[in-house]
Protein backbone atom coordinates (compact mmCIF):
# COMPACT_ATOMS: atom_id res chain seq x y z
CA UNK A 1 0.00 0.00 0.00
CA UNK A 2 1.44 3.36 -0.99
CA UNK A 3 1.59 6.25 1.44
CA UNK A 4 -1.06 8.06 -0.60
CA UNK A 5 -3.48 5.12 -0.39
CA UNK A 6 -3.02 4.15 3.24
CA UNK A 7 -5.93 4.89 5.55
CA UNK A 8 -5.83 8.28 7.21
CA UNK A 9 -4.89 7.87 10.86
CA UNK A 10 -7.03 9.53 13.52
CA UNK A 11 -6.21 9.80 17.22
CA UNK A 12 -9.16 10.61 19.48
CA UNK A 13 -8.89 12.16 22.95
CA UNK A 14 -11.77 11.60 25.36
CA UNK A 15 -12.72 12.01 29.00
CA UNK A 16 -16.18 10.45 29.25
CA UNK A 17 -18.74 8.08 27.80
CA UNK A 18 -17.49 8.39 24.25
CA UNK A 19 -20.72 8.85 22.31
CA UNK A 20 -18.97 11.15 19.86
CA UNK A 21 -16.15 8.65 19.57
CA UNK A 22 -18.80 6.04 18.74
CA UNK A 23 -20.14 8.30 16.00
CA UNK A 24 -16.66 8.41 14.48
CA UNK A 25 -16.22 4.64 14.80
CA UNK A 26 -19.57 4.02 13.10
CA UNK A 27 -18.67 6.34 10.22
CA UNK A 28 -15.25 4.84 9.47
CA UNK A 29 -14.84 3.65 5.88
CA UNK A 30 -18.26 4.84 4.82
CA UNK A 31 -18.83 7.78 2.47
CA UNK A 32 -19.13 9.96 5.58
CA UNK A 33 -15.52 9.20 6.62
CA UNK A 34 -13.79 7.21 3.88
CA UNK A 35 -10.43 5.45 4.03
CA UNK A 36 -9.88 6.32 7.69
CA UNK A 37 -8.71 4.44 10.76
CA UNK A 38 -8.77 5.41 14.44
CA UNK A 39 -5.34 4.25 15.54
CA UNK A 40 -5.56 5.20 19.21
CA UNK A 41 -8.01 6.52 21.79
CA UNK A 42 -6.47 8.37 24.72
CA UNK A 43 -8.32 9.25 27.92
CA UNK A 44 -7.39 11.35 30.95
CA UNK A 45 -9.94 9.42 33.03
CA UNK A 46 -9.37 5.74 33.72
CA UNK A 47 -13.08 4.95 34.09
CA UNK A 48 -14.12 6.67 30.84
CA UNK A 49 -16.56 4.37 29.04
CA UNK A 50 -15.12 5.55 25.76
CA UNK A 51 -12.14 3.27 26.45
CA UNK A 52 -14.55 0.32 26.53
CA UNK A 53 -16.11 1.47 23.25
CA UNK A 54 -12.65 1.48 21.68
CA UNK A 55 -11.84 -1.99 23.02
CA UNK A 56 -15.16 -3.34 21.71
CA UNK A 57 -14.75 -1.88 18.24
CA UNK A 58 -14.10 -4.18 15.27
CA UNK A 59 -11.16 -4.38 15.10
CA UNK A 60 -10.37 -3.22 18.64
CA UNK A 61 -8.75 0.21 18.84
CA UNK A 62 -5.61 0.58 20.96
CA UNK A 63 -6.10 2.85 23.97
CA UNK A 64 -3.98 4.95 26.27
CA UNK A 65 -4.51 6.57 29.64
CA UNK A 66 -2.71 9.54 31.15
CA UNK A 67 -4.24 11.75 33.84
CA UNK A 68 -2.86 15.04 35.09
CA UNK A 69 -2.92 14.60 38.87
CA UNK A 70 -1.45 11.06 38.96
CA UNK A 71 1.23 12.23 36.52
CA UNK A 72 2.18 15.17 38.73
CA UNK A 73 2.18 12.96 41.83
CA UNK A 74 4.42 10.38 40.18
CA UNK A 75 6.77 13.00 38.75
CA UNK A 76 7.67 15.56 41.46
CA UNK A 77 8.77 18.85 39.99
CA UNK A 78 6.88 18.31 36.74
CA UNK A 79 4.24 20.83 35.63
CA UNK A 80 0.96 20.91 33.75
CA UNK A 81 2.96 21.87 30.65
CA UNK A 82 5.14 18.78 31.08
CA UNK A 83 1.96 16.70 31.22
CA UNK A 84 0.69 18.28 28.02
CA UNK A 85 3.99 17.41 26.31
CA UNK A 86 3.58 13.80 27.42
CA UNK A 87 0.08 13.75 25.94
CA UNK A 88 1.53 15.10 22.69
CA UNK A 89 4.16 12.34 22.70
CA UNK A 90 1.44 9.71 23.13
CA UNK A 91 -0.51 11.23 20.28
CA UNK A 92 2.45 11.40 17.93
CA UNK A 93 3.42 7.76 18.51
CA UNK A 94 0.69 6.75 16.08
CA UNK A 95 1.77 9.14 13.31
CA UNK A 96 -1.75 10.65 13.10
CA UNK A 97 -3.14 12.66 10.22
CA UNK A 98 -5.73 14.19 12.55
CA UNK A 99 -6.34 14.58 16.27
CA UNK A 100 -9.95 14.88 17.44
CA UNK A 101 -10.84 16.16 20.91
CA UNK A 102 -14.19 14.45 21.49
CA UNK A 103 -15.23 15.42 24.98
CA UNK A 104 -11.65 15.87 26.21
CA UNK A 105 -12.11 17.78 29.47
CA UNK A 106 -8.67 19.30 29.82
CA UNK A 107 -7.49 22.55 28.27
CA UNK A 108 -4.31 21.78 26.35
CA UNK A 109 -1.58 24.38 26.67
CA UNK A 110 0.87 25.63 24.09
CA UNK A 111 3.24 22.88 25.27
CA UNK A 112 0.95 20.43 23.46
CA UNK A 113 0.03 22.58 20.49
CA UNK A 114 3.57 23.58 19.54
CA UNK A 115 4.47 19.91 19.01
CA UNK A 116 1.60 19.45 16.57
CA UNK A 117 1.60 22.72 14.65
CA UNK A 118 5.19 22.59 13.45
CA UNK A 119 6.75 25.04 15.88
CA UNK A 120 8.73 22.43 17.81
CA UNK A 121 9.72 18.81 17.38
CA UNK A 122 10.13 15.95 19.80
CA UNK A 123 13.66 15.44 21.03
CA UNK A 124 14.12 12.32 18.90
CA UNK A 125 12.34 13.65 15.84
CA UNK A 126 14.24 14.78 12.76
CA UNK A 127 11.87 17.59 11.92
CA UNK A 128 8.67 19.19 13.25
CA UNK A 129 5.33 17.78 12.16
CA UNK A 130 2.04 19.50 11.42
CA UNK A 131 -1.07 17.63 12.51
CA UNK A 132 -4.48 19.32 12.57
CA UNK A 133 -6.24 19.25 15.94
CA UNK A 134 -10.01 19.78 16.10
CA UNK A 135 -12.40 20.10 19.02
CA UNK A 136 -16.13 19.64 19.46
CA UNK A 137 -17.79 22.41 21.49
CA UNK A 138 -21.53 22.48 22.35
CA UNK A 139 -22.13 26.15 21.54
CA UNK A 140 -22.03 28.56 18.63
CA UNK A 141 -18.80 30.45 17.83
CA UNK A 142 -18.08 33.12 20.42
CA UNK A 143 -21.26 32.47 22.38
CA UNK A 144 -20.42 30.27 25.38
CA UNK A 145 -16.71 29.49 25.38
CA UNK A 146 -15.34 27.11 27.99
CA UNK A 147 -17.05 24.81 30.46
CA UNK A 148 -20.77 24.25 31.08
CA UNK A 149 -21.76 25.76 27.74
CA UNK A 150 -25.05 23.85 27.49
CA UNK A 151 -26.18 24.86 30.97
CA UNK A 152 -25.22 28.49 30.40
CA UNK A 153 -27.00 28.60 27.05
CA UNK A 154 -30.16 27.06 28.46
CA UNK A 155 -30.15 29.54 31.33
CA UNK A 156 -29.82 32.39 28.84
CA UNK A 157 -32.78 31.01 26.88
CA UNK A 158 -34.90 30.83 30.02
CA UNK A 159 -34.10 34.49 30.69
CA UNK A 160 -35.20 35.39 27.17
CA UNK A 161 -31.74 36.43 26.05
CA UNK A 162 -31.42 33.93 23.16
CA UNK A 163 -33.66 31.70 21.05
CA UNK A 164 -31.06 29.26 19.79
CA UNK A 165 -27.72 27.71 20.62
CA UNK A 166 -25.87 25.03 18.72
CA UNK A 167 -22.62 23.18 18.35
CA UNK A 168 -19.41 23.55 16.41
CA UNK A 169 -16.21 21.77 15.59
CA UNK A 170 -13.25 24.12 15.38
CA UNK A 171 -9.50 24.01 14.96
CA UNK A 172 -7.71 24.08 18.30
CA UNK A 173 -5.61 27.15 19.07
CA UNK A 174 -4.20 28.59 22.27
CA UNK A 175 -7.36 30.56 23.06
CA UNK A 176 -10.11 28.25 24.34
CA UNK A 177 -12.86 27.54 21.77
CA UNK A 178 -11.63 30.38 19.53
CA UNK A 179 -10.11 28.48 16.63
CA UNK A 180 -11.46 28.57 13.08
CA UNK A 181 -14.86 26.81 12.96
CA UNK A 182 -14.99 23.93 10.48
CA UNK A 183 -18.65 23.01 10.94
CA UNK A 184 -21.32 25.01 12.79
CA UNK A 185 -24.90 23.91 13.36
CA UNK A 186 -27.71 25.90 14.97
CA UNK A 187 -30.10 24.20 17.38
CA UNK A 188 -33.27 26.13 18.19
CA UNK A 189 -34.72 26.10 21.67
CA UNK A 190 -38.27 24.76 22.04
CA UNK A 191 -40.52 26.52 24.57
CA UNK A 192 -41.45 24.20 27.44
CA UNK A 193 -38.58 21.85 26.73
CA UNK A 194 -36.37 20.76 29.63
CA UNK A 195 -32.61 21.14 29.60
CA UNK A 196 -32.22 17.38 29.30
CA UNK A 197 -34.50 17.30 26.24
CA UNK A 198 -32.57 20.12 24.61
CA UNK A 199 -29.27 18.43 25.46
CA UNK A 200 -30.44 15.18 23.85
CA UNK A 201 -31.23 16.99 20.61
CA UNK A 202 -27.94 18.83 20.74
CA UNK A 203 -25.96 15.62 21.20
CA UNK A 204 -27.54 14.16 18.06
CA UNK A 205 -26.25 17.17 16.16
CA UNK A 206 -22.81 16.73 17.70
CA UNK A 207 -22.65 13.15 16.45
CA UNK A 208 -23.26 14.40 12.92
CA UNK A 209 -20.91 17.37 12.84
CA UNK A 210 -17.92 15.65 14.45
CA UNK A 211 -17.87 13.20 11.56
CA UNK A 212 -18.43 15.95 9.00
CA UNK A 213 -15.61 18.04 10.47
CA UNK A 214 -13.21 15.09 10.66
CA UNK A 215 -13.73 14.40 6.96
CA UNK A 216 -13.28 18.08 6.16
CA UNK A 217 -10.06 18.34 8.17
CA UNK A 218 -8.65 15.22 6.52
CA UNK A 219 -9.61 15.79 2.93
CA UNK A 220 -10.18 19.50 2.30
CA UNK A 221 -6.96 21.51 2.06
CA UNK A 222 -6.68 24.68 4.08
CA UNK A 223 -6.55 27.95 2.22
Amino acid sequence: MTTENRPRHITVLISGSGTNLQALIDALNTPRLPNAQITRVISNRKAAYGLTRAAQATPPIPTGYLALQPYLKQNPGKTREDYDREVAKLVLQEDPDLVVLAGWMHILSDAFLELLDGRKSLEDSKSPVVVPVINLHPALPGAFDGANAIERAFEAFQKGAITKSGAMVHRVVRDVDRGEPLVVRDVEFVPGETKDQFEERLHKVEHEIIVEAAKKALYEPTI
